[in-house]
């Protein structure tokens, strides 16, 4: 028989197949264990003593089977007489994708920056050089954000898809098997781009169309129904419907959404920095130890406070991490985080944020250089703006080539110039700056006081062996696009289908993946009649 059982394991034990088994023998007395498959593994780091808690799928008296994985039948979509374009190539688009061409749809998709090989290149001239390729850099090129954003797959998002099938989809495009019992799954950078050459492969090999350097500049709409999209070299594409999945960073689809009249509207974000800490001390405050336990990975966190009526929370935090250039024009300076996937590196990072809703960006920019463009509270563009500006700022106070402004932690609630900062993982480098010059004042305020309780909170956090790095300012889109609720079109055009991130409906790879499948299940459904 097939029996589930929960197991609370020492990191050794976890780590051990016999003595997973001999635990299942000991709970299921006077019988063989042929197998077990763990369905689900968690760490309960609470205590003194770390624990690892499985649930697992044992095999009692009976032949052991493999652990079953999804499959999956993608079909031959070379002559298919329905096509969608989609803008854009990562999870939201690469999914959508693989969906349309499940129910024999032609995908036609268009990605302004390179392939994963060609933006290795590029990024390693950002990184050396401090020179950005508008259209290949972290944001921009083939996988999007997610292909150098870490690999995270954890979402709280269960009720806009089916995360199993998600990860499944990863597990058959080269993840490995873990990613679907893991608590908290990630795949990694380094592992990422080969999972995502795979997909570009499959869809290729069905007849769909994935075409690289190819900058969307305008819409075909006639009687507020697209019917195609130009291309900045001068070429034009038409289908059935368009999806949009540009990512959050698409400032100038944003602008020409705005300049056509097409309905967006601003939407709230956060913004703050990264902080980085020598993963040993996150080690040592999470694990209660001096040195981690070999079976254990590196230690995470995940923080938040209220700040004077405003969030302050971890975003993104990057274990045994590195600090990125994540900006995606000259004259910005964005930073993001992500991890190798064995976690390896000496650093963890992690995002540390403070929400900014509307008031806080009209209240903020009617003071700045900014003013002359007439921003209002109906703008939609006022926090894109906002959160341009505070870009802009940091690259002034970083002193170019996208060094990047830094204090060591107390120094920085302190409002004291750090005479030297320790060792960081930020390529480029960091400079000694006072980031409560670069920072709105609410922004500085929030961290300021959320980093004293977060030491009361996580020992030793509070140090000032941490930097903080600005300025992470990329957490999600700055503007929402909208859509109806059922058809997922957008209200004022016909067949164009808002999608993922960029347009303020995810928030990470598996739940812009899970919205990139919605959005093609409903084209699908308009298409393809029973």
């Amino acid at each position: 028989m097939q029996q589930q059982l929960t197991l609370k394991l020492l990191p050794n034990e976890a780590a051990d197949e016999s003595i997973i088994k001999q635990y299942i023998a000991q709970t299921v007395a006077n019988s063989n264990v042929n197998g077990f498959h763990i369905l689900k593994s968690s760490i309960d780091a609470r205590g003194k003593t770390i624990w690892i808690n499985l649930t697992v799928k044992a095999f009692i008296n009976e032949p052991f089977v493999p652990r079953e994985i999804l499959l999956f039948y993608f079909k031959d979509v070379k002559k298919a007489n329905k096509k969608v374009i989609i803008i854009g190539a990562g999870p939201a688009g690469l999914f959508a994708a693989l969906k349309l061409i499940e129910a024999g749809i032609k995908p036609i998709i268009l990605e302004r920056g390179k392939d994963v090989r060609s933006r290795r290149r590029d990024l390693a001239i950002l990184n050396k050089e401090g020179i950005v390729n508008p259209e290949s850099n972290y944001c921009f090129g083939e996988g999007g954000a997610g292909t150098y954003s870490d690999g995270k797959l954890y979402t709280r998002s269960n009720k806009r898809g089916d995360i199993d099938r998600i990860l499944n989809l990863f597990v058959h495009f080269g993840a490995e098997e873990k990613i679907l019992y893991e608590a908290h799954p990630h795949i990694g950078t380094n592992k990422l781009p080969h999972i995502i050459t795979a997909m570009r492969k499959q869809i290729e090999d069905c007849g769909g169309d994935f075409l690289f350097e190819k900058k969307v500049v305008d819409f075909i709409i006639n009687n507020n129904r697209i019917t195609g999209v130009k291309t900045a070299d001068g070429n034009s594409f038409e289908a059935n419907a368009v999806i949009l999945a540009t990512g959050h960073s698409a400032r100038d689809i944003f602008s020409l959404l705005h300049e056509k009249k097409i309905l967006i509207e601003a939407k709230p974000f956060a913004l703050g920095v990264r902080i980085e800490h020598p993963q040993s001390l996150i080690d040592s405050a999470q694990y209660h130890c001096s040195i981690r336990d070999a079976n254990l990975p590196p230690a995470s966190y995940s923080l938040v406070q209220q700040i004077d009526g405003k969030g302050v929370f971890s975003f993104c935090m990057c274990p045994g991490g590195i600090i990125a250039p994540a900006a995606t024009n000259p004259g910005e300076l964005v930073v993001n985080g992500w991890s190798p996937s064995k976690r390896n590196n000496a650093f963890a990072n992690s995002g540390m944020v403070v929400s900014v809703e509307i008031e806080d960006a009209l209240k903020h920019l009617k003071i700045s250089r900014f003013e002359n463009l007439n921003i209002d509270k109906g703008n939609p563009l006022l926090m894109m703006h906002f959160q341009q500006m505070v870009e802009q700022k940091a690259f002034q106070y970083g002193g170019g080539k996208f060094v990047a402004p830094a204090q060591r932690m107390i120094d920085f609630t302190e409002k004291n110039t750090s005479a030297s900062l320790p060792d960081c993982s930020y390529l480029p480098g960091i400079h000694s700056s006072p980031l409560n010059e670069v920072l709105p004042p609410f922004v500085y305020n929030g961290l300021k006081e959320a980093f004293k309780e977060f030491g009361k909170k996580m020992k030793g956090y509070y140090t000032n062996e941490a930097v903080v790095v600005a300025t992470e300012s990329r957490t999600s889109s700055p503007v929402r696009i909208p859509r109806d609720k059922e058809t997922f079109q957008h209200p004022q055009i016909q067949n164009l289908y808002p999608c993922g991130e960029g347009a303020g409906y995810a928030g990470g790879i598996v739940s812009a993946a899970m919205d990139g499948e919605r959005v093609a299940t409903q084209i699908t459904s308009l298409l393809i009649r029973p």
